[in-house]
């Protein structure tokens, strides 16, 4: 993990405009984690999710070790109708394709027991075995603006760490880092501050990266719209998983009228009286999406790419809230056209 930290510096310097100090802020996260083991580990999930699992099994294809197994993978887990279910991060424990496949699976906290439920659903007489890892934290890693002056102590004492690797969404988001409940952060990133879970997800919204029931619904939210390819969660050569029919005709039809976006308030939000889904309006009072989630003047909406440049409001307790949503830096650079 030590060699794959290091990996996104340069990129990471120059896209990370938060923080405003050299200290990484590390972020404990309210998520769950799901070991997934077993010989038939990596195709049982293949069959469940729209990444290329057999990657963390096999490598790229490529004679190792050019290419080398890759860390971690995203993903989410869709209905039969090709509707998010969940979304979900992937690491690889084992370290080389000869060994049993051994991975962890992150998900929302609030769903552990329904994407079980799931997972076992779809088992049937796999040599796979589930098991919920009590006795783990996972961190977000986020870089301060002088990330490359981390870069030498995180190789340094990743050997500490479970896993230490780059966020396989965007370099934007930093590091993903799994250590054992109680480990101390300080040896393992020296210098590291924990920071605010509020301040990281004030980070995504800035940046428009969903993560969790609240801002993927599920049964909802559409995976592509969701910029699921964007984020790199998403084969399409890989073959049959469910829900993957919708999605690959989305695909190839190429048209993706609308999608998740950053939005930035006039006013901060008041906590908890925004009703989910609420309808963001144009001036004009036509509908121009809906309220996902946020918090104070930041949030994240599906919004229609056609009206992404105007004057756009959410009533919020009989009041007009004025909003501006923004296309993400770190997207594609022609996506946005």
């Amino acid at each position: 993990a030590a060699a794959t930290a290091t990996t996104t510096l340069p990129g990471l310097r120059r896209l990370w405009r938060g923080g405003g100090s050299g200290a990484a802020a590390c972020f404990q996260l309210g998520r769950a984690l799901l070991a997934v083991r077993g010989a038939e580990a990596a195709i049982f999930l293949q069959g469940l999710l729209t990444n290329d699992v057999t990657r963390l099994v096999e490598g790229d294809g490529a004679p190792p070790p050019a290419a080398g197994l890759p860390r971690a993978l995203y993903a989410h887990a869709l209905s039969v109708q090709g509707r998010c279910l969940y979304d979900v991060i992937l690491y690889r424990l084992h370290e080389n394709p000869e060994e049993e496949p051994h991975i962890l699976l992150e998900c929302d906290g609030g769903v552990l027991e329904a994407i079980q439920k799931h997972l076992k659903l779809y088992k049937i007489r796999r040599k796979v075995n589930i098991a919920p890892c009590l006795d783990l934290s996972l961190w977000a890693v986020v870089p301060g603006e002088q990330a490359g002056d981390i870069a030498s102590s995180l190789a340094k004492s990743a050997d500490q760490a479970l896993i230490l690797t780059p966020d396989p969404r965007t370099e934007v988001m930093g590091w993903r880092l799994i250590t054992k409940k109680g480990a101390n952060l300080s040896e393992i990133i020296p210098g590291s501050q924990i920071g605010n879970i509020q301040d990281y997800h004030r980070h995504r919204y800035k940046q428009g990266i969903p993560e969790g029931v609240k801002d993927l619904p599920p049964g909802v939210a559409l995976p592509l719209e969701s910029n699921l390819a964007y984020m790199n969660g998403i084969s399409f050569t890989k073959g049959c998983y469910i829900g993957q029919e919708l999605t690959a005709r989305t695909h190839h039809m190429g048209v993706i009228r609308k999608r998740l976006l950053p939005v930035h308030f006039s006013a901060p939000l008041p906590k908890d009286s925004i009703p989910e889904g609420a309808e963001i309006l144009t001036e004009s009072g036509k509908s121009a999406g809906k309220f996902r989630a946020g918090g104070g003047e930041l949030g994240i909406a599906l919004l229609r790419l056609a009206n992404i440049n105007e004057t756009l409001c959410l009533n919020v307790a009989g009041d007009k809230v004025k909003l501006t949503a923004s296309i993400p830096e770190w997207w594609p650079k022609t996506a946005s056209k």
